[in-house]
């Protein structure tokens, strides 16, 4: 027998561990999104968007739903479609900001902003 003892080798995602990190500086479940080039959306420049998931309520995730259906489009797991999350994100941010500016933004900003919806849904679960 061998004295040798394995390291076990650690995967981390960094996108999600970017989120991981913003998370835990801001609490309160609030995300904070800085842009990396000023994002333009109908007329109007941001540099930053801030998310405040804690001002969600149940009736905007019925809402959120109610959309969903009406746009003939199936929901299984709210935590992960992409549709749910960007109408969430939309509802819970401090400017007012249509779902349809996730779609047109870079896929950088909106996977951080996606993951972070998903993370305040998945810890909201627990």
């Amino acid at each position: 027998m061998s004295n040798d003892v394995k390291k076990e080798q650690v995967y981390v995602d960094a996108d999600e561990f970017a989120v991981a990190e913003k998370e835990a500086v801001n609490s309160d479940y609030t995300y904070t999104h800085k842009f990396r080039k000023p994002f333009e959306y109908q007329g109007k420049t941001y540099n930053e968007l801030t998310f405040e998931w804690s001002k969600l309520t149940g009736k905007d995730g019925l809402a959120i739903e109610n959309e969903l259906q009406q746009l003939g489009k199936a929901l299984i797991a709210p935590a992960f479609s992409g549709e749910y999350l960007i109408r969430l994100a939309a509802r819970a941010c401090t400017v007012p900001i249509g779902a349809d500016a996730f779609e047109i933004m870079p896929i950088t900003d909106y996977n951080k902003i996606r993951s972070a919806a998903r993370s305040f849904l998945l810890k909201s679960e627990l």
